[in-house]
């Protein structure tokens, strides 16, 4: 053979074997961890970590070769305790995010108030009330374990009702990890809710003594960020999505950084967007990131209320959320018109050999492709459930160090395979 072009074989042998650069594993991991930093302060909104997010995903877009990076503005209410976040049992303190966090509806509290523990084992509502009206427990906290309330709806009402209750709030308690567990603070609750450990609340213990400042934003603005790749036909497109905001604050010292929620389907995105840059698709392929997911989806509400592009030309969409993780199973929730996908993506699956199994799941409320889904788009939302990492989400130990990055690479290869089918 010609040493010329045998020298280029191997070139091209060489350069076939090496991953592209869009799937570099390192780069993802600093897009990850730079997202879970304390720069951006749980990416919410209290101290600017949301927007500080939007600027920097801007210029990683536009740093992948994009053709086009637009920022799509809209509002949401939002209660945010970016202050003064401390809690003591009988003198003891308590540490925020770990041992106690509050509803994300909360009011200011500050005082000290009495505890009134629920007797589960002999319950009596009417006793209850009785008790609680008696002038020494007025303003007390009522405190059971978390599910409790749940078995008893229609008298945790009533006691929760400022017109019908004499209560100052409620405690709950919770196993570990702890968790804040929503964020759709659109509003400012008048009774506040603590939840605690229940290792952190002794039986006996009598009173509690709170500090805990809050800040309510009407009409905070915030964006989704989205890049477009001009593709060979512009009759339909593809779209992949991931939602960049979190939890933000829980004090001035805690933070929420979601390195697993949803960091590591931001930086997926980013990638993704970096590889059909450098291999052009056959559609035009949007790269979505939602704001406003964890405070009830507003972000993605926003954008199929004001879609860039018709969402009937939407070929197929993919929503990646908390991939950082070690789970061999990945899990897959395809809507009612994205049902034919699964099938193919498990015969793809089992030709690369990416995951051990793709478990299919129904489809929830829970993340940002259901008001896509509602709307007859088809769509897969991909999720890595119940690895070592999954138990930390929503707690503040979801950070870099917890973090797992097992499902990229397989995820990132079983999705371009598949895109290339379409």
């Amino acid at each position: 053979m010609n040493k010329h072009l045998l020298l280029g074989f191997l070139m091209l042998m060489l350069f076939a074997s090496v991953p592209s650069s869009s799937q570099d594993l390192p780069r993802y991991k600093r897009i990850v961890r730079h997202l879970s930093s304390r720069k951006y302060q749980g990416r919410g909104y209290a101290r600017d970590g949301v927007r500080k997010t939007a600027r920097f995903l801007e210029k990683e877009f536009r740093k992948a070769g994009v053709d086009e990076v637009i920022r799509q503005p809209f509002c949401l209410d939002i209660n945010t305790f970016p202050d003064r976040m401390e809690l003591a049992v009988d003198g003891h303190k308590l540490q925020a995010g770990r041992d106690f966090t509050v509803r994300e509806y909360n009011p200011a509290l500050h005082g000290e108030f009495r505890l009134y523990h629920i007797d589960t084992l002999h319950y009596d509502f009417q006793r209850i009330c009785a008790e609680l009206n008696r002038p020494e427990n007025h303003g007390a906290f009522v405190v059971c374990d978390f599910w409790f309330p749940y078995r008893h709806r229609r008298d945790f009402a009533f006691l929760q009702n400022p017109d019908s209750s004499h209560v100052g709030g409620m405690l709950y308690t919770w196993n570990e990890p702890l968790k804040f567990y929503k964020a759709y603070g659109e509003r400012v609750a008048e009774l506040p809710t603590i939840w605690t450990l229940a290792s952190a609340l002794p039986a006996n213990a009598a009173t509690i003594r709170a500090d805990i400042d809050q800040r309510f934003y009407p009409d905070y603005q915030t964006d989704n960020v989205i890049a477009k790749v001009e593709g060979q036909r512009h009759d339909s497109c593809i779209v992949f999505t991931a939602h960049y905001d979190h939890l933000g604050n829980l004090g001035k010292k805690v933070f929420y950084a979601g390195a697993n929620d949803n960091a590591s389907g931001t930086a997926a995105i980013v990638m993704l967007a970096r590889h059909y840059v450098r291999q052009r698709p056959k559609f035009d392929t949007y790269f979505i990131a939602f704001s406003g997911e964890d405070a009830y989806l507003r972000g993605s509400r926003w954008y199929v209320e004001h879609p860039l592009q018709p969402l009937a030309s939407i070929k197929y969409l993919f929503n990646i959320d908390m991939i950082g993780d070690n789970n061999p199973e990945l899990h897959c929730e395809p809507s009612d018109a994205g049902a034919w996908a699964f099938p193919v993506l498990e015969q793809l699956n089992r030709q690369g050999g990416y995951f051990r199994g793709l478990k299919l799941a129904t489809l929830e409320e829970k993340s940002d492709h259901y008001p896509f889904a509602v709307r007859g788009v088809p769509c897969i939302f991909f999720e890595n459930e119940q690895g070592d990492a999954f138990q930390w989400y929503h707690t503040p130990q979801d950070n870099y160090k917890t973090v797992r990055f097992d499902t990229y690479e397989p995820l990132f290869r079983l999705i371009t395979d598949f895109v290339r089918h379409l």
